[in-house]
């Protein structure tokens, strides 16, 4: 890095420090974003808000990799958490998102031939997407989560199927697949690298075997300033280009890269080979890229935080009612980062087994739409924009005329 390019990153609010990138070994990153005392969970169910109030706090320093891309939470501490039934993470009551994950298994299932197959899933929170496919394929499963709760999966299918309550590790390497999928769950784990290796070292030298993995797109939150997409739970960070190199690092092939669900989710598909370079795909950009939007980033971020902070209370001030629609992680990065506890008094959240819950740091309580007939919200806001249809549909349904605000909507005043 030349001297007139740290002096530029310096104004730009980054700065180098020994950190080695938990991706490629490099030993330094570039520090771009904090945010202190943050809830070091955000989809556990808390019954009182005295409970959501003092939840443990945690801080985010994301730090950016110059050699390979990746960007890590670099203050994280994975002692701080606590995985369990009390995890409440599935997006399975909203028919938006059944209609993508339907899609997205049935094009596994005949890009893969998935029939009558062994499927791993690592991080399978309730079994949703792993029985989906053992249903509509005919396979055999096995899934891997501490979240996971067996009254609550009710699928004829599940009697092929395996539940393990515990973390994937390397103690659970003989466990052979010819499928093995992972969906938001390596922006979970700190040490990526050793993660992708021991999964490789599970797969040995059964060649045919593809992995599939699923995680949040880096490069659109950068570039939508989407501070309401990082929270604590999420302390790796990766686009098109860091992904691939990781899993070409670590003895992959890779075969597609792509972004779907309106380009919120980052994919990846590989499989045993020799990890050549040479094999860049289009949508692969360069860390030099990615380091442009990281400085990007640094020079909107505040001042659209602030735009969404003085939204808020002025809506407030104007004796206006505003409801956030999204009771869980976005919602709550949202809240925090924002510093909002009294002016927004609910959370809306669709499914039910969140209901009288709180929003972990800030404590608004989580209510059901029904909820919005008696207390008559002005504003609401979208913490997720995919769902604008499906929420209008719900409003519409009760009779509520509150107007629809976009989460990426940073263009003025409610």
């Amino acid at each position: 890095m030349t001297e007139s390019t740290y002096q530029r990153d310096i104004a730009a609010g980054t700065r180098t420090v020994e950190r080695t990138c938990p991706s490629c070994g490099w030993g330094t990153m570039d520090l771009f974003y904090e945010v202190r005392q943050v809830p070091v969970h955000s989809v556990l169910l808390l019954p009182t808000r005295d409970e959501a109030l003092s939840y443990p706090k945690g801080d985010i320093e994301l730090a950016f990799c110059m050699h390979c891309g990746f960007i890590a939470n670099i203050a994280f501490d994975p002692s701080k958490h606590e995985y369990s039934e009390k995890y409440e993470e599935t997006q399975g009551f909203s028919s938006t998102f059944n209609a993508f994950h339907k899609a997205l298994a049935e094009r596994l299932i005949d890009r893969y031939d998935l029939r009558g197959k062994d499927i791993i899933e690592i991080g399978c929170g309730k079994g949703e997407f792993l029985t989906m496919l053992c249903e509509m394929g005919g396979s055999r499963g096995v899934g891997f989560d501490p979240a996971y709760v067996p009254e609550r999966n009710l699928s004829p299918a599940k009697e092929r199927i395996r539940f393990v309550q515990d973390f994937y590790s390397e103690k659970y390497s003989e466990t052979a697949g010819d499928f093995v999928v992972c969906k938001m769950t390596l922006e979970h784990i700190p040490d990526v690298a050793n993660f992708v290796q021991t999964v490789r070292r599970s797969i040995g030298d059964r060649k045919d075997t593809v992995v599939f993995f699923q995680i949040p797109d880096t490069r659109r939150v950068l570039q939508e300033c989407a501070f309401w997409d990082i929270y604590y739970e999420h302390c790796s960070y990766f686009s098109p280009g860091s992904l691939a190199r990781l899993f070409r690092s670590c003895g992959f092939d890779v075969m597609n890269l792509g972004t779907e669900y309106d380009d919120q989710y980052l994919t990846i598909e590989a499989k045993p080979g020799n990890g050549r370079r040479e094999d860049a795909l289009p949508q692969e950009e360069s860390p030099e890229e990615l380091h442009r939007e990281v400085l990007s980033f640094t020079e909107r971020m505040e001042k659209i935080v602030d735009g969404w902070r003085t939204r808020v209370r002025e809506l407030r001030a104007a004796g206006r009612r505003s409801v956030i629609w999204g009771g869980g992680s976005k919602g709550v990065a949202f809240l925090t980062k924002l510093g909002i506890v009294e002016e927004i008094e609910y959370a809306v959240d669709i499914n039910p087994y969140k209901r009288g819950s709180y929003m972990a740091g800030t404590g608004q309580e989580i209510v059901l739409p029904d909820f919005l007939q008696s207390y008559g919200p002005d504003v609401v806001i979208v913490m997720n924009p995919i769902y604008c249809d499906e929420i209008r549909v719900d409003l519409e349904r009760l009779s509520v005329h509150a107007e629809l605000v976009p989460i990426h909507d940073t263009t003025g005043k409610a």
